[in-house]
């Protein structure tokens, strides 16, 4: 079955000093970096994703700002595909489930910010139009999130979010261990 590298929203502003910082964006970045070098040494198919914040009062993502690019640790290549999309879900109005059926890709190995959002938002889609999906865990950040007064940590967001896609959505390994068997 063939494969795709989906890279979604690894973007300055979920960076130190950007304007929607996530906990663990430098070390799941480089995760990213460490599979995306491997799919491009071995020419595999892979893509970008990249939010951009059309909507008025929009904190984050605002287009024509450095924090909506996409961050150098995973910066696209030319002639790599980049789409924008808007909303979490990767393919809403968006040409990614055409472009993954027009070349055949039946897998996508997955990894991104923000892991309770985009993440899943994207996987659990992917699985409805029955792609098999690998989540690649250290390869995705997230932040602490506030319900009732109570602050849960985003280490235990991140945790319950991966666990729920593995649940039944797609299979979760860490970026090491996908690219051990990726040989």
């Amino acid at each position: 079955m063939k494969s795709a590298l989906l890279i979604i929203d690894i973007q300055n502003d979920y960076f130190p000093g950007g304007k929607m910082e996530l906990e663990g964006s430098p070390e799941a970045s480089s995760a990213a970096q460490r599979v995306l070098s491997h799919f491009r040494e071995k020419e595999l198919p892979l893509i970008h994703i990249q939010h951009i914040s059309p909507r008025p009062g929009a904190t984050f993502f605002v287009p024509g700002t450095g924090g909506v690019e996409i961050h150098e640790n995973v910066k696209p290549l030319k002639g790599e595909i980049v789409l924008q999309k808007n909303y979490p879900n990767a393919f809403r109005e968006t040409t990614l489930l055409e472009h993954l059926r027009r070349n055949e890709i039946g897998r996508l190995v997955v990894c991104g910010m923000m892991t309770h959002m985009c993440v899943d938002s994207t996987v659990r889609a992917a699985f409805d139009h029955e792609f098999q999906c690998l989540v690649l865990s250290d390869a995705c950040a997230t932040r602490s999130l506030f319900y009732g007064g109570v602050k849960v940590p985003a280490q235990q967001v991140g945790a319950a979010f991966i666990a729920a896609l593995g649940s039944m959505f797609a299979k979760i390994v860490s970026a090491d261990d996908f690219l051990s068997q990726a040989d």
